[in-house]
């Protein structure tokens, strides 16, 4: 275990690609799509690299990136069949990261408070959480469309804040991509970047990659500087 991190009173975290790998359900939501349009279905690997932005923004940067139609109607055609395909099959082939749900019962169970700032609909992320049994360890859960705006934007993270009462506390965000490193630098807020899946393709000094969430909370100490 890390003896290098500070520990928190909260922590808010990120979801697809932090807490879960939901990559494999995101992508038969989306070659189902494809498919159907007789367009030529993905592999889980290239669907991912486009995960981080939310539903809109993926189905337009995948076509983009494939040559595909990127007009208005079609996208939106697109994202509502995508989110229908994905409502359907939230989680079927969805797993937890290694040790990520006994970290998260771990620090539940030594008084850190838990949230979600994630730029997946609110609706699929309350219902993921439920079916992989992690929803009642989150005190909140803001999804884009729960946002002002969402992530980068730091009003996401602020709002997850504000939500939880975090002003004056000791609170860090934790993501797996830039857009999680972007958001938590315009809101002001320390971020770790876990060091597992796309998380290790983020730069951070190595005070500031996590190999277990369960590290923020064991070992307290000052905050790290940037």
């Amino acid at each position: 275990m890390s003896h290098r991190h500070a520990s928190y009173k909260a922590l808010v975290f990120d979801l697809d690609g932090t807490l879960i790998d939901s990559a494999p359900d995101i992508a038969a939501a989306m070659n189902k799509v494809l498919d159907r349009r007789g367009w030529p279905t993905q592999t889980v690997d290239f669907v991912e690299k486009f995960i981080g932005f939310g539903a809109r923004r993926l189905l337009l940067d995948m076509f983009e990136a494939l040559g595909l139609p990127v007009d208005d109607k079609t996208v939106d055609e697109a994202v509502e069949e995508y989110l229908d395909n994905y409502s359907r099959e939230p989680a079927e082939r969805t797993l937890f990261y290694p040790h990520v749900r006994e970290d998260l019962e771990a620090l539940r169970g030594a008084g850190v408070r838990l949230g979600i700032c994630t730029n997946k609909p609110q609706g699929l992320s309350l219902r993921v959480l439920e079916i992989l049994g992690i929803a009642s360890l989150f005190e909140t859960v803001v999804g884009a469309d729960a946002a002002p705006a969402c992530k980068p934007h730091p009003s996401h993270l602020l709002a997850v804040a504000e939500r939880m009462d975090l002003n004056g506390n000791a609170w860090a965000y934790v993501g797996d991509t830039k857009v999680d490193q972007a958001t938590a630098r315009a809101a002001g807020v320390p971020f770790y970047a876990v060091s597992w899946g796309s998380g290790s393709q983020v730069v951070v000094e190595p005070e500031w990659r996590l190999d277990r969430l369960i590290d923020l909370a064991a070992n307290p100490g000052p905050v790290p500087t940037r």
